[in-house]
């Protein structure tokens, strides 16, 4: 794995520093990150760096990406066209082509039901597909993000399209920064326009946001001082969750990577402990990395890392679990991960969450 940030990010498994508190039972992601967004510090993570599919917690750096680059006051009448390419059963929030829809409803529709339509849109209004998606792989890179290979522009699987915890991280710090991804990262609902196809389909309707620790819907309980971020899923991925939350003048920022545990909700349950974890520790416990990388010296990687990630060749040489040894993992995660092969993928896939 890379040792961008610190050395102890490119170490395998649990990686917590002298004074952190007993980490929460149970965790059950391959991976996950925990930081404060303020200094940057990672107070905590586990395989930081481990290359796995992003799903729809990539919409952020399409958002890094593409918010700046988009006027917020411009609009759109859609074509067909510009929907073409949606992977199968994408998740949508309802854009109809004939439609005219303002770049904020557009963005609301990416953060609150993680609309691939939505995504698609933006990308037409920014020149395409294939432009947004060299745009996304140039910020990550821009933003030190060297896991990161950008293969769509929604998270939508394809083959060699990963991130990690520790960039997925990095993602949502520099969002924070930006009024508008804060914005609507921390929208729990809104009135989305209805399109032109007839008698009370042209009408507002309303949406809430996928990301249930934020909208409290179907019984996951909202987090207090949450801000927000983006969640995702699909069949290859798993679920994936980036989060930020405040309190006692403190804003923490945590990723997990596919829970392997099979209970419900259990990516926010995990989520939620690993927050109460990362405010207990911040200013007690010895961080074991750093968001900037500067301060780290630079983007040290580890041989035979994923430093070609980044460069949209279609290599992903160093990612899955060949980079980072099953003795890591544990039993339970390589019955998961093996068989036909980490990064292959699986024919029938399911949309954004």
């Amino acid at each position: 794995m890379s040792k961008v940030g610190g050395e102890r990010l490119g170490s395998p498994g649990d990686q917590v520093g002298a004074g952190a508190p007993n980490l929460p039972a149970g965790l059950s992601a391959l991976s996950w990150v925990v930081a404060d967004a303020d200094t940057g510090q990672v107070l905590g993570a586990r395989n930081a760096h481990w290359q796995l599919p992003p799903a729809s917690t990539l919409k952020m750096l399409f958002a890094d990406t593409v918010l700046p680059a988009v006027p917020h006051t411009a609009s759109r009448t859609v074509t067909p066209e510009d929907l073409k390419g949606m992977g199968d059963g994408s998740s949508a929030v309802g854009i109809v082509p004939g439609g005219t829809y303002q770049v904020p409803d557009l963005w609301r529709g990416v953060f609150l039901r993680s609309g691939n339509d939505a995504v698609h849109v933006l990308a037409a209004m920014n020149g395409g597909v294939e432009k947004t998606v060299a745009d996304m792989q140039r910020r990550a890179t821009e933003l030190g993000a060297g896991d990161t290979s950008v293969r769509s522009p929604d998270g939508y699987d394809a083959p060699g399209q990963v991130s990690s915890a520790y960039d997925l991280t990095l993602f949502l710090r520099q969002g924070l920064t930006d009024a508008g991804f804060k914005e609507y990262c921390s929208t729990a609902s809104a009135q989305f326009p209805g399109g032109p196809a007839g008698p009370g389909r042209d009408k507002p309707f309303g949406i809430s946001n996928t990301n249930r620790m934020l909208s409290g819907t179907d019984g996951v309980a909202p987090y207090p001082g949450l801000i927000g971020g983006k969640n995702g899923y699909t069949t290859n991925a798993g679920n994936t969750l980036s989060e930020a939350a405040q309190r006692d003048g403190h804003t923490i920022v945590v990723t997990v990577m596919n829970p392997q545990d099979t209970h419900r909700d259990q990516v926010y349950t995990e989520m939620r402990a690993l927050l109460d974890w990362g405010f207990a520790a911040v200013g007690k416990a010895t961080p074991v990395g750093t968001l900037d990388q500067a301060a780290a010296g630079g983007g040290a990687r580890a041989k035979g890392g994923a430093a070609g990630a980044s460069s949209g060749s279609g290599s992903t040489s160093g990612s899955g679990p060949g980079a980072l040894g099953w003795s890591a993992i544990g039993v339970g995660a390589a019955a998961v991960a093996g068989g036909s092969g980490w990064l292959l993928m699986r024919r029938r896939r399911r949309g954004q969450a």
